[in-house]
């Protein structure tokens, strides 16, 4: 149970001195004197306050509030997943790329999540250091990492990423720290950014295919002397008209997606 409570009435947020944000733990401050502290159930505890035993519904998240010496309040909050989440992780996956799910969540409440998602790979619990040193294992084995995230606690691991991908209504330190920032909240740009951008390799490849190979082949020929002048002019012009045609179709097919 609570130890006490406590009753402010107040016209205006109260103001407090000292605010202090403790990565992946919570937040304190000071009010007439006393300290406060708003944060997660480990770090409650690890001051030796005692907690009561909660039974949360799947995907919700508990946040103690307590002060020096007792717990004064118990939030609970609840995540709700949009609507198109699995449609966006199937979309991803049918795209051939592993999707594992990273969170400060409590890990039941990940797993939870995950299992809703269709997402095999998951782990909560999980501090921004944690997060970080998960990037940088992925790394060492080879794996090119994209990470998406929105939070205060991401922006080491947006950082760290090689493609990092801020949400819109996200945090301003995540947006720094982020290679782009998705302006608009609707996720299912995500998969088609990632088909996109295969796309774009797959026609850079060819334009330069068909480049090298042109040249191998023109050049040769117009300086052995078996090809006009006029006519190696119109094949470079060809040449070029082809690799630009090429790359409108990128053009044409991102508008149809609008």
């Amino acid at each position: 149970p609570v130890a006490h409570a406590i009753m402010i009435h107040a016209d205006e947020p109260l103001e407090m001195s000292g605010v202090r944000a403790v990565s992946g733990k919570g937040m304190a401050g000071d009010y007439e004197g006393r300290s406060y502290w708003l944060g997660s159930a480990d770090s409650v505890m690890e001051k030796g306050i005692d907690l009561p035993e909660l039974r949360l519904e799947p995907g919700e998240t508990a946040v103690y509030l307590s002060d020096e010496e007792n717990l004064l309040a118990v939030m609970v909050l609840r995540d709700e997943l949009r609507e198109e989440s699995p449609e966006i992780i199937s979309s991803l996956k049918s795209q051939g790329l592993p999707i594992e799910l990273l969170s400060g969540d409590h890990p039941e409440t990940v797993r939870q999540v995950a299992k809703r998602l269709g997402i095999e790979q998951f782990r909560g619990g999980m501090l921004p250091d944690d997060k970080l040193d998960r990037i940088r294992e992925l790394q060492s084995e080879g794996h090119i990492v994209a990470m998406v995230g929105d939070g205060v606690n991401d922006a080491p691991v947006l950082a760290a990423a090689q493609v990092s991908i801020a949400m819109g209504g996200g945090a301003q330190l995540a947006h720094a720290s982020a290679d782009m920032v998705l302006l608009s909240e609707n996720l299912r740009r995500l998969p088609e950014a990632f088909g996109l951008s295969r796309r774009t390799l797959m026609i850079i490849r060819q334009n330069l295919s068909w480049a090298l190979g042109y040249n191998l082949v023109a050049l040769p020929l117009a300086a052995a002397g078996w090809v006009a002048p006029w006519m190696a002019a119109i094949g470079m012009s060809a040449s070029s008209l082809i690799v630009v045609v090429n790359a409108l179709r990128l053009s044409g097919n991102s508008s149809k997606r609008r």
